[in-house]
């Protein structure tokens, strides 16, 4: 039947995108939809720019990049184009830092290839191009990278269509019921569609919380905030040594605010710098406003690059949403309730998981097909660590998310 399928997946943002890839590569009858165009600019998917790093604080993600790494090369093999650039990657912060001694730790557990540098050091590796301040250390790590991520969702969706999966995009879901007459769920939309599937996933972003307070009345503490990504010039003569393919890395600073960034790659002349963080929003009723650029990361800028970027005010600005969670770890699990393990979710990225996409998408395709995740430990990831949690429930994330902003 043409509105019957295996799975439907809801939400074509890399994660759903990368999804119904998986399920339809595997020989299922996949539905993808997407409340708005595809590859839109509405949500957390679309953009020039995210890193690949390996190096993390928390080193039960560590597999998970590992893996990633392998299937980014695969998909791009596959579709015929490139999508992920080699980098190296750059960690700095105070040497007491401990989420910056967490990233060394988990370096030295997984054996992940790195250096650790005083300031001396990172300014003789990086030729002057980098400095830090007195009592910060680098980590150099030679696993980075570069993903371009509308391309990226493009070429999921196009590899999807490949095996065999239906994409519709303007089909804006508004409900998922159980069907007591022959299992499995239907799916609604607001333009009057109905779908049956006999599994669902959703993957909504920034609505997750909306979407599945409506199914369910589960309410997710998960936070959409608006973030302003910045491009800064790079001053004249400098240009070719910011550049990607220079050894020039991706990069991330640990000092208050967290501060990351990309070489000179989507705008000639630009390097990406930005804050992690942003401000709550409701993502249906944005302001996209101009935002505010923190007078520390102007700070930053001059000091870490010795004058070499125009520090006075970003050349060009793009908005961004998050899905924050209190502990910024992911949502993978099953809806349960009345939808048992027939309805996965994946969502609460916040704004660095946009480099597991591959890994994501397996890992729900393996929980709706068959109710485990392969070499994944999901204590991490379930929703019941927030019940667990006293600081995980929603009145209390949302405190801290307002003290992050206040702190930007």
């Amino acid at each position: 039947s043409a509105d019957e399928f295996d799975v439907i997946v809801v939400g074509a943002g890399v994660m759903g995108s990368s999804t119904a890839y998986q399920l339809a590569k595997r020989g299922h009858k996949t539905l993808l939809l997407e409340q708005f165009d595809f590859l839109h600019h509405r949500g957390s998917s679309h953009g020039e720019s995210r890193t690949i790093r390996a190096t993390y604080p928390e080193d039960y993600y560590h597999d998970m990049v590992n893996e990633s790494y392998q299937m980014w090369e695969q998909a791009q093999s596959e579709i015929g184009f490139r999508v992920y650039f080699k980098a190296r990657h750059f960690d700095v912060g105070p040497a007491d830092a401990k989420s910056l001694l967490a990233v060394i730790s988990t370096c030295r557990r997984k054996a992940i290839p790195h250096q650790v540098l005083d300031r001396r050091q990172v300014t003789e590796k990086f030729s002057g191009r980098i400095d830090i301040p007195e009592g910060w250390i680098g980590v150099s790590c030679d696993h980075g990278g570069v993903i371009k991520p509308t391309k990226a969702v493009s070429m999921f969706q196009m590899l999807a269509l490949k095996h065999g999966a239906f994409l519709w995009d303007n089909t804006e879901v508004n409900g998922v019921t159980r069907d007591g007459v022959k299992g499995g769920v239907i799916v609604s939309t607001s333009n009057g569609d109905k779908f049956w599937g006999k599994k669902c996933v959703v993957t909504a972003g920034s609505w997750m919380r909306k979407l599945v307070k409506k199914v369910s009345g589960v309410e997710l503490p998960i936070q959409p905030l608006e973030t302003n990504v910045c491009y800064w010039r790079i001053k004249e003569g400098h240009e070719a040594k910011y550049a990607i393919g220079s050894d020039f890395p991706t990069f991330a600073s640990y000092g208050k605010p967290y501060i990351y960034g990309t070489p000179s790659l989507e705008y000639p002349g630009l390097i990406k710098v930005a804050v992690h963080g942003g401000y709550p929003c409701d993502p249906d009723k944005r302001t996209w406003g101009p935002g505010v650029i923190p007078s520390s990361l102007k700070q930053w800028i001059e000091e870490t690059f010795r004058g070499s970027v125009d520090s006075s005010g970003p050349a060009a600005t793009q908005l961004c949403v998050y899905s924050m969670t209190p502990d910024e770890d992911f949502v993978l699990d099953f809806l349960g309730g009345e939808f048992g393990k027939d309805v996965v979710m994946g969502g609460g990225f916040s704004g660095h998981g946009f480099k597991m996409a591959p890994v994501i998408g397996r890992i729900l395709a393996d929980l709706v097909l068959t109710g485990e995740a392969e070499g994944i430990e999901l204590k991490h990831f379930r929703i019941a660590r927030f019940k667990e949690n006293p600081g995980g429930n929603v009145k209390d994330f949302e405190d801290q998310v307002g003290q992050l902003t206040s702190a930007l």
